[in-house]
This record gives structure tokens, sequence and C-alpha cells, in this order.
């Protein structure tokens, strides 16, 4: 059986000015603001959060099934995808658009411009879920915001059991909307950050919205996470990554982890557990989609943090 994961996929382009923005941005002039940043240093990686999730689960030995809307300059993305044995097989392309991409110009302080475009993911509402056969379990990540609505009533529709992470989606949505998927939704995943700002949306507390999902996960980065399943609070210790290089992706690993174990059904502690794993190994290498753990190292690392052995399947 797939897990379906119904997100963005995105080319990611990554500048790093060597210098402060601080001292080039006058506070006192902001509305003539006209700055160019030198950045002599770029890449481009391969992301979105339905590409970053599927990376992650395949390396956990999961079943991922992308389905996604991308544009006419996606060729380089597909042979990536083929490198690592992900099938493009949802992945719809939308001839006169351009694929979604963020610009992100970094300083020396680790603050960060970011220019996204949307492209074709506006367009993800062309594809059903109706059409992804053998699905067990799906996730709805940010997306376009119709396909967002789409797939998360074909899921419920259908009987399959969908984790909804709004992500840097959440601001699209009102408070009614935002409990309309979480009526729908088995699970629901959101940061620290997230979770402040769906309280305020909905006019509910944290508990009362877990109470209506089986299990409401809040990441805190190097604080760890929190799990609020079954009445209970259980909490999910962060675990040391042997370099902290680029936080980029790090909550898609986390939910990959998360996915895994619920397609496993094992207990939330394990679960957690697995996803914190995912989050150091990937925040220890730059992008979404570069660090490559073989799967007796990810069951080494997991034994390593919490003294107990795991066999990913």
């Amino acid at each position: 059986m797939h897990t379906l994961i119904c997100g963005s996929l995105a080319f990611d382009t990554i500048m790093v000015f060597q210098d402060q923005f601080k001292n080039h941005i006058l506070p006192e002039k902001l509305q003539i603001l006209n700055v160019c940043f030198f950045v002599p240093e770029m890449r481009r990686e391969y992301g979105g959060t339905a590409g970053n999730i599927a990376y992650n689960l395949k390396l956990l030995n999961g079943n991922p099934l992308i389905m996604a809307t991308v544009g006419n300059d996606f060729t380089p993305y597909t042979e990536w995808l083929g490198q690592n044995r992900l099938s493009t097989a949802h992945i719809r392309t939308i001839s006169e658009s351009y694929t979604a991409q963020a610009f992100i110009t970094t300083d020396l302080d680790d603050n960060q411009i970011t220019a996204f475009h949307p492209g074709a993911m506006q367009q993800s509402h062309l594809n059903s879920v109706a059409d992804a056969g053998n699905v067990s379990l799906a996730i709805i990540a940010p997306d376009g915001r119709e396909g967002m609505f789409l797939h998360a009533q074909e899921c419920f529709d259908a009987g399959i059991p969908y984790l909804f992470d709004p992500g840097q989606g959440l601001p699209m949505f009102s408070g009614e909307e935002l409990m309309q998927f979480i009526e729908m939704a088995d699970f629901l995943a959101v940061n620290q950050y997230e979770a402040q700002l769906l309280q305020e949306k909905t006019n509910q507390t944290i508990e009362s919205l877990a109470a209506r999902v089986r299990a409401l996960v809040v990441t805190m980065g190097s604080l760890g996470s929190v799990i609020y399943a079954d009445g209970q609070r259980i909490e999910i210790p962060s675990v040391k990554a042997e370099a902290v290089v680029d936080p980029t992706g790090c909550g898609d690993a986390y939910r990959a982890g998360l996915l895994h174990g619920i397609a496993r059904g094992w207990d939330w502690q394990v679960s957690g557990r697995l996803a914190a794993v995912m989050g150091a190994i990937k925040i220890a290498s730059r992008g979404g989609q570069n660090h490559r753990p073989t799967k007796p190292e990810i069951e080494s690392m997991y034994e390593q943090a919490f003294g107990h052995t795991i066999d990913l399947g």
C-alpha cells in the first residue's frame, strides 16, 4: 500500500549575502527602499513539501506516491526523482506555467528574505485522489488552496486517513475553513508558531483541537516535540545532530518519520522518536534532499539516541 503525498514540488534558489542585511537597510528610508545584495554564492535545490516528505519516506523504506502539479521547466527534477526511485505517475505538468520556485537570500546572521512564485502549484486541484490507487494513508501538505480543499475532501470521502499539515499555507484559510480540514482529518501536525496561529484563528485551545483528531503534533525545533493523543501529552525530545547546517526541510523529514510510524501502526512514542531522528539527520546537510543515510544507519542512530532498537521494515 502507498502513502499519498499531496503537496508542492518546487525549486529552491538559495543565495548567501556575505554581510548583514541591517547594515544596508535604512529604517528611516523604508518608504523608498531600493537595495541590491551582491551574492557570489548561489545554489539550486530540489524542494517543496511533497518532494521533501517523499524523499525522506523513501529513505525509511516507505512507499510514497507524490501528487502535485509542476511547470514546463520540471525536467531536471523529474530526472532527480527517477534517480531516487520516486514515482512521477501522479505529477501533472501545466505546460504554460513554471514550477513553484522560492528565491531565498540569507545573510550572515541567518536572516532570510524570500520571494515565492507558486506557478503550477496553483493548479493542484486538477489532480484527483481517485486517480491514485492502493492508498492507505495520505498527507495534505501546503499546496494550492483549492487543491488542498479538494484532496482533503476526497480522502475523507474515500475513507483514507490523512495527516493535515497546513504549514506555511495556514494563513490562506479562515478559522472556519481550518476547522473543516480538522474535522475530516485523522492527524494534525504544526510547528510551535503555527500552533499559536491556529488557536487564534479557530478560537480553540490545543487540547480542544487535539480532541478532534487521533493525534495532534506540535514541533518545537531543538526543544523537541509534543504529541497529544489518547488523552495524553507525550513529550518527544530532540535528537542531537552531527552538525547544525541547514534547517530547510527538517519539518518535512520529521513528518516522513511520523507517516512511517502511522503506516506501520507503531505507538506515538516510537513514531515521534523516529520523526526526531529524521529531523536530526536532515539538519546536518544543506537542502531538503541531499542527506543519504542508509536504513541501518537510521536504525543505529535511533538506538543510540533512545536505547531501544527499531526495525524500519
